[in-house]
């Protein structure tokens, strides 16, 4: 599930969104009200249950092979998202859709999109499927762990890129 050209990605929960309305997020460090969404890179970001933590590192231009090797693992492709074992039957059960937006309405903010106006869905919400096939598809290294923040902790401390969700929500 990715945008096509001139669109981008909004997840959700929530199957009857008619129209997405600025808002402040809850975890925000300013206070300006904003529409989020996301482009084709980092719509894998969004392939997990809302609530989800996960923590994903890839390889970029300025990655070691050590690291790649110690993070991703050798041969094991680009990217890893982990996860930890107690979200598992939430990735099986959940009902995520993506709404497709016009692309053109959104500016660059950090490693998503952003609008400051209302914003209208192409069409309606498409059922994203089953979360495992999307990142097999997509050829990204899905960990199951008991705990992420180990996995985080070396991430972090590497120089691999890196981008972890909702990990207020990971075991402590």
């Amino acid at each position: 599930m990715r945008p096509a050209p001139g669109e981008v990605l909004h997840f959700s929960e929530d199957p009857t969104i008619e129209v997405l309305r600025p808002h402040v997020a809850k975890t925000a460090q300013q206070v300006t009200r904003y529409v989020w969404a996301v482009g084709h890179d980092r719509a894998p970001d969004y392939w997990f249950p809302r609530q989800c933590p996960r923590a994903m590192a890839w390889v970029g231009p300025s990655t070691t092979p050590e690291d790649r090797d110690r993070i991703i693992g050798a041969g094991s492709g680009t990217r890893v998202h982990a996860v930890e074992y107690s979200w598992l039957d939430a990735m099986r059960s959940v009902k995520l859709f993506a709404y497709r937006l016009p692309a053109d309405v959104f500016v660059e903010y950090d490693a998503a999109v952003v609008a400051s106006t209302e914003v209208r869905p192409l069409g309606p919400p498409e059922r994203v499927g089953d979360l495992f096939d999307l990142h097999a598809e997509a050829g990204i290294q899905l960990r199951v762990l008991p705990r992420i923040r180990d996995f985080w902790s070396e991430v972090i401390t590497s120089t691999v890129e890196f981008s972890g969700i909702r990990l207020r929500n990971a075991r402590p």
